[in-house]
This record gives structure tokens, C-alpha cells and sequence, in this order.
């Protein structure tokens, strides 16, 4: 099974369990790293995930694993908070961060820049709109987008 399937898979599996212990989903990922093979379970809730609810997640995503035995190597099974610099992969994850300052990453340079900070005003599927602190109100195509990330500033 190709790993973009893995990951699919494990979405659908977990997602309904995630949910019921109200959390939110944020991302899966099947990486290799050196010999060894992670599955990284990637949850969220208003006001931030502990220990506790790491582990309850990995214990129950762990059982639906083992019930639907998805994967036929050894791997690492992680559950963790996407933490304070998280992409934002979806218009979920753009969304719920409106109004938030965002690290946008560039494939180009755009207007001079490869790395844009700023406000997330608004977004569709071809711009992202951002107030930058040098170029004001900035719409950026998406297909010249390659990260977004919350923008951490002290």
C-alpha cells in the first residue's frame, strides 16, 4: 500500500475515535526516518492537548490499528499535539486561524519576498490575504505557496 494511502486509511480509521473524545483530527503522517518507519497522529482542542489526551488517543487508535491491520511493517505509533508552529494544510486549518498572524513560504519571489509574515484576512482557492508589516493588504496565489505556518512572535 502506497504511503498517501496509509495515510488516508488511517484518517478514516481514527477520525470518528478522535472526534468522540472531542478533539479534531489535524493531520496523519507515514514517515521513514533512518530504519524506522512513524505513524504520526497529529490532534488538536480549544485551549491545547495534554499528555492524558495523547495517551488515550494512542490507545484507542492503537486497537482500531491492530483490528484493521493496516500496516505490514514495524513502525513507531505517535500521538501528539501539532504544536505552536503548525502548518496549515487545509481551509479548515485556514479557517479556524483567520484573523491570526501566519508565516507564509514562498516556492518564488513575490513582491521581492520568498517569506511573508503577517494578519490571515481572508482566502479562496486560488489567493491567500494577508496584511504584511512592509507591503500592506497582499493577496498571494496559492500555487506559489509552498507552507503556512502560524506565525509565532515574541
Amino acid at each position: 500500500m502506497k504511503r498517501k494511502d496509509i495515510v488516508d486509511l488511517i484518517h478514516k480509521i481514527s477520525e470518528p475515535t478522535i472526534s468522540e473524545f472531542g478533539f479534531e483530527l489535524v493531520d496523519v503522517e507515514f514517515v521513514k526516518e533512518g530504519s524506522s518507519y512513524f505513524l504520526r497522529i497529529f490532534i488538536d482542542k480549544p485551549g491545547g492537548i495534554t499528555i492524558d489526551d495523547c495517551q488515550k488517543v494512542s490507545q484507542v487508535v492503537s486497537e482500531k490499528l491492530d483490528e484493521y491491520d493496516p500496516i505490514d511493517i514495524a513502525y513507531y505509533l505517535e500521538v501528539s499535539s501539532p504544536g505552536l508552529d503548525r502548518p496549515l494544510k487545509t481551509d479548515k486549518d485556514l479557517n479556524r486561524n483567520l484573523g491570526e498572524d501566519v508565516e507564509v513560504s514562498l516556492y518564488k519571489n513575490f513582491q521581492g519576498k520568498k517569506k511573508l509574515v503577517g494578519e490571515l484576512l481572508y482566502f479562496d482557492g486560488d489567493f491567500i490575504k494577508i496584511i504584511d508589516s512592509e507591503l500592506g493588504e497582499i493577496e498571494i496565489p496559492r500555487k506559489i505557496i509552498s507552507k503556512v505556518n502560524l506565525a509565532v512572535i515574541f
